[in-house]
Parts: structure tokens; sequence; C-alpha cells
């Protein structure tokens, strides 16, 4: 399970370990195989792309599987990448684990920069309870619902709820939660984590209000506690 950046000037997070056993895997399973290998160039300069075997990683395909299966047979060394963070945390990867350690194969996570727990660490909310969301609803008022579902869960429980939001959606999804929950819940707003642009805060939503910042086409992870 091999880490990768959140941001194209975030290659500080990664470290020297996974270099080492990236030279060690014969085939790589990745979400997206263009930006994966010029991640792993720029990482490993020296890395021949053509020594290894390459498989897109495509959520319930029979080929993808197939060809999982067989190098699970072979017991080759497998390198499972997604597109940003850790694969298999709110990325595609989990279900080839799930095969992994159907077949009882040595699983061995890298470790390497997770937006949803660094903004989580940052924040100065409830680290002992939290629980990630994914992607809220697109339908304005299921999403509305939502918020105030997710509020009302985190004022009776102290449950952090974490959740984010397609990058050109994101002003719109301020703009919800700034009009939806009550003035005194706190919101974090992580931007672009482990960026030279990185900027984490957190406010009460009526502080927000007074201060909306432009998130547009820039990635963001959403914190909420009332």
């Amino acid at each position: 399970m091999i880490p990768t950046i959140l941001a194209d000037d975030g290659y500080q997070a990664i470290p020297a370990q996974v270099a080492e056993c990236v030279k060690k895997c014969d085939v790589f399973f990745t979400e997206n195989l263009r930006t994966t290998r010029r991640y792993l160039k720029k990482l490993m300069p020296d890395i021949v792309i053509d020594d290894h075997h390459w498989q897109e990683i495509q959520k319930g395909d029979a080929d993808m599987r197939k060809a999982f299966a067989e190098a699970l047979r072979t017991r080759q060394t497998i390198g499972i990448l997604s597109e940003a963070g850790c694969p298999g945390v709110a990325d595609p990867g989990q279900e080839l684990v799930a095969m992994a350690q159907g077949a009882g194969a040595l699983v061995k996570p890298l470790t390497g920069p997770n937006s949803i727990l660094l903004a989580l660490m940052a924040s100065g909310m409830n680290g002992q309870l939290f629980r990630f969301n994914g992607y809220l609803p697109l339908d304005p008022e299921r999403r509305i619902k939502t918020l105030k579902q997710l509020e009302a869960d985190s004022e009776r429980t102290g449950c952090t709820h974490i959740f984010i939001e397609t990058p050109y959606r994101n002003d719109a999804m301020l703009e919800s939660i700034v009009q939806t929950c009550k003035p005194e819940t706190r919101l974090c707003v992580a931007v672009s984590i482990t960026s030279a642009a990185e900027d984490i805060r957190t406010m009460t939503v009526a502080r927000w209000k007074k201060s909306k910042p432009e998130l547009h086409k820039i990635p963001v992870i959403f914190l909420l506690s009332a």
C-alpha cells in the first residue's frame, strides 16, 4: 500500500522508506497509470518504468481482479496506489486488499500523508470520536438535511464529522454550511494540505459567515463539531 502526494509540491511528506519499497515491486495496480508513473519517476528518477507491469484499478472490473489474483498466485510483489494520499482510505484499493487478505498474503501499509487524519489533527476537534462521511448529497435540499443531521449528531455525541466535496463545488458547500448550521457550531476548513499554500483554520460558523474564503478548484477537507 504505497502513499502518494496530496499536492504537486508535497513530496516532503513522502518518507524515504516508500522509494525503497517501490524498488521491490514487480507490478503496480493504480487508480491512474499516467499520474502514477509521473509521480514515481519524480520520486525515483532512476526507475525504469518498463521494468514493471501496470494495471489500472477499476472497481468491479473482472479483468483487474483476474490479473491481481494471478499476481498473488505467482507470489509477485504488488504495489497499490491511489491518486492522492493513502490507497484504500476514501480511495480505490480496498477491493484488492480484501482479495489479498482472503488469500492470506502479507499486506503492508506504508506511512504517508492522509488528508483526513492530518486535517483532524490540526482542527482541535474531537479525535477520540470522529466519522468520515465522504461526499454529502449533491441535491441542495438533501445536502442541507444531511448537514442538519450531522450537526445534531455532533451536538448529541461529541462526534467530529468530516466530509469532502468536488473542488469546483467547494464554495457551494461552504455557503450551505454557513446558511444551515448554528452560529456557535465549529467548522474547520483544511485547504491544500502538505502544500506551500496549506491553510487549516477552525472557527465558528458565525465567523466563517463574515469571512468566507475562495475555495474554488482547490482540495479542501471540511470538519464539523457542534
